[in-house]
């Protein structure tokens, strides 16, 4: 692995999951910078996959409303030097909450998700010193009128907001606990070799060497190392959207809710404001700025600042701590190739997007997600180039449609005159789009479906509809495990095999030794251990629109590949063979080595 931030690190610990050794070249000391401006929104399903794999509750629940007197005797606002101009990022100089919060040092991972327990979606039983914030709701203004409030809950979890340094401080803090995962620090790339068996790759600084490994993916950000080695074209569109960003700790009148404010009714702001809550009464708040303005100076963002809060506080500006300020300027692009023999890119390294809440970390966990289980199938079982090709196949054109869909909506949205016209309601249209940019909904945000990919079936008279379809995610419902235990199926990803899952009314009440050994059991039993890669056998009650009796098999990342009607031993293995991309061509791999 070469690269230490959010993407390369969950990669490494995803690949641990599934019992794959890593090494991980880290440019750094090892040590991320503090930038509470820097922050990262995760979907709700990337979320539960970071706190799946670290064990780490990220949240504690939404902060409750200030009361007066507490408002009353906060400090007067202090303000830090401002720095950063396009592609900066303003630094902060305290120390990032625990690493290990939600852990036991001692122990590893928290014990009740590491057993299988799901993370608790709104911070029960988080630590006090939680590290992200998820929020009540979402607001959406236009002048002074609301356009669109959308609630929070169970059904409809919010993302996940965190600045980006404590994302990697816990991922770091689950690695220290990971034997199978070594970083190397102070470890720059500068050469590799493939050949027939693996890649030889070399180092330079205080600890340069020479590695051997069977595959290498580059995590290494926009300027990427391995994709200039690798002769890869990086093409796209530069500065498609400027911010002004600042990070603050102050009280606003709704504390657990996001905004969106466009075209606020004061002077000064610009034509769009978003402010999001971080974790201890923190926010994030952006400025659109105009795409080719002049240079933002440390007045005019807090004159900025000033303003807003005054605006949104009966126009007087509350106390407030600048925390950090910058300009951020999100550029498009889209490596032409993501594989190239045995070495891969993911994250920054492979595609680079931001406009109209579109998120490029939460992209880039995305990647790792599809591509560890890959890799570990290669590793442990050998794999065939279908599997291994599937990686660019699916998450590339899934990255690709994301930026399709940004800039067919960037004109409607920021361009004028008859364009206005495409999107029906002029305003609510408008505000719709960026609503589900920002909170992962439709072709700007919603988790990806994979009903094209070459590891996808087809389908049979036997497969039977869901409300998944094939290639999209899973419901995350409650499920039987093999030792009669009840779990959430999202908790059985990720464990370097596929599942079935058996849709059987009424076996909740049953114990385990009575349906184990009846009905279509033993036969669902022979035909899972007959597959031709390694299952794991669960059973659930119920499962959105599926009929008793269907048979669900579902990808390590939690992707449907198939729902056939009953047990279907023959179109079971065909769907599995397909998933797995055929018969291996790569034989199971040696050790990672320096």
């Amino acid at each position: 692995m070469v690269g230490a931030g959010p993407v390369g690190l969950t990669l490494a610990l995803a690949l641990a999951r599934h019992e794959v050794p890593t090494v991980v070249l880290d440019e750094s000391s090892g040590k991320d910078e503090e930038r509470p401006a820097r922050t990262v929104i995760l979907r709700a399903d990337t979320a539960a996959l970071v706190e799946r794999l670290t064990g780490t509750v990220l949240s504690a629940p939404p902060p409750p409303a200030a009361e007066p007197e507490a408002a009353a005797v906060r400090a007067p606002f202090k303000e830090k030097p401002f720095r950063g101009e396009p592609d900066e990022e303003p630094a902060y100089d305290e120390e990032p909450p625990s690493p290990l919060a939600g852990r036991d040092p001692a122990r590893g991972p928290n014990p009740a998700l590491a057993s299988g327990t799901e993370a608790a979606p709104y911070g029960a039983g988080a630590p006090a010193d939680a590290l992200g914030a998820r929020w009540t709701g979402w607001r959406s203004l236009r002048r002074k009128q609301l356009m669109r409030e959308v609630p929070f809950d169970e059904e409809n979890p919010s993302p996940l907001h965190i600045a980006q340094h404590s994302l990697c401080a816990v991922l770091r803090g689950a690695l220290a606990h990971e034997p199978l995962v070594k970083i190397v620090t102070d470890s720059r790339l500068d050469s590799l070799e493939q050949d027939d068996s693996g890649l030889t790759a070399h180092t330079r600084g205080d600890k340069g060497s020479w590695w051997r490994g069977s595959y290498l993916v580059g995590c290494d950000g926009p300027r990427s190392t391995v994709r200039k080695l690798l002769d890869i074209r990086f093409p796209g569109r530069t500065a498609v959207e400027r911010h002004a960003v600042a990070a603050l700790r102050t009280e606003l009148p709704r504390p657990e809710e996001a905004v969106l404010h466009r075209m606020p009714p004061w002077r000064g702001s610009g034509a769009e404001i978003t402010a999001r809550p971080l974790a201890d009464g923190a926010w994030r708040l952006d400025w659109l700025l105009p795409p080719r303005g002049d240079l933002v100076t440390p007045d005019a963002l807090v004159t900025r600042v000033r303003d807003t809060l005054a605006g949104w506080c009966d126009s007087t500006t509350p106390p407030y701590e600048l925390l950090d300020t910058g300009v951020h300027t999100v550029h498009h692009r889209l490596a032409r190739r993501w594989r190239v023999g045995r070495a891969f890119l993911a994250g920054d390294a492979a595609h680079l997007l931001g406009a109209l809440g579109t998120q490029g970390v939460d992209e880039g966990v995305r990647d790792a997600d599809n591509l560890a289980w890959k890799l570990a199938l290669a590793w442990h079982h050998g794999a065939a180039n279908t599997l291994l090709d599937s990686y660019q196949a699916e998450r590339r054109a899934s990255v690709a449609a994301r930026l399709r869909a940004a800039d067919q909506s960037l004109p409607i949205l920021r361009g004028g005159g008859g364009l206005r016209a495409y999107v029906p309601g002029t305003a609510r249209g408008h505000d719709a789009l960026l609503t589900d940019g920002h909170l992962g909904r439709g072709p700007l945000g919603a988790p990806p479906s994979h009903a094209r990919s070459p590891l996808a079936p087809e389908a049979t008279d036997s497969a039977v509809a869901t409300a998944t379809a094939p290639g999209e995610p899973v419901e995350d419902v409650v499920v039987t495990a093999e030792d009669g235990t009840f779990v959430r199926l999202r908790d059985r990803l990720g464990r370097a095999h596929f599942l079935a899952v058996l849709i059987a009314p009424g076996t909740g009440v049953w114990e385990r030794r009575h349906w184990l050994t009846a009905g279509v059991m033993p036969r669902l039993v022979a035909a899972v251990t007959a597959l031709p890669l390694p299952a794991e056998l669960l059973v659930a009650e119920t499962y959105p629109g599926a009929p008793a009796h269907t048979v669900l098999l579902i990808r390590p990342d939690g992707h449907l590949v198939t729902a056939l009607s009953g047990v279907r031993p023959a179109e079971l293995y065909g769907a599995a063979d397909v998933a797995r991309g055929g018969e291996p061509t790569e034989e199971k791999q040696p050790t990672a080595r320096g």
